[in-house]
């Protein structure tokens, strides 16, 4: 424990403030889900503001994502994936989420400057999701249990609900 009055000295104070000052809601957008790589994939985008996710993004995403999923049964995957396309404030950024065996998911991030899809490449080791990314993939970890392992009925109707429960609007 410590002192509420003193704070430890591995909190960097000053940097904390200064996102709690720039702190916003961003956008988040459904665009379905598509097939691909041989999964479900429920596409979103998120966007800073001035920013904006096109058709080409998600068209790159897409094409990263397949590359990626193409692969998952080596990974043990179940099959069903997010894709997260976000018009950061400091580039643009893809993230493939998808879930595997033993209640497990895996995640690959790419990262490149804004408005240059082409650029894309993986991201460094060890980089994770955004606060905003985060929310996104928290909407979904709930659709997930809330519909596939918790869900009674037949498979696909636990799908069809999964595919439908999306997350549109502001997130924080």
């Amino acid at each position: 424990m410590f002192d509420h009055e003193i704070l430890p000295p591995a909190v960097d104070t000053e940097a904390l403030l200064a996102l709690s000052r720039e702190h916003h809601a961003r956008t988040a957008r459904a665009w379905g889900t598509r097939e691909v790589g041989g999964h479900l994939v429920k596409v979103y985008s998120v966007h800073a503001p001035g920013r904006a996710v096109t058709d080409q993004n998600v068209a790159t995403a897409l094409r990263l994502a397949g590359g990626h999923l193409e692969l998952g049964a080596t990974r043990g995957s179940l099959g069903l994936a997010v894709l997260i396309v976000h018009a950061g404030g400091d580039g643009d950024y893809v993230l493939i989420h998808s879930w595997i065996e033993g209640y497990m998911s895996d995640l690959a991030v790419f990262s490149g400057p804004a408005d240059a899809p082409d650029e894309l490449r993986p991201g460094r080791v060890g980089l994770a999701p955004c606060v905003w990314e985060a929310a996104v993939l928290a909407h979904e970890r709930e659709a997930f249990s809330r519909h596939l392992l918790d869900g009674d009925g037949a498979l696909a109707d636990r799908l069809a609900a999964w595919q439908a429960d999306t997350l549109d609007g502001g997130v924080r």
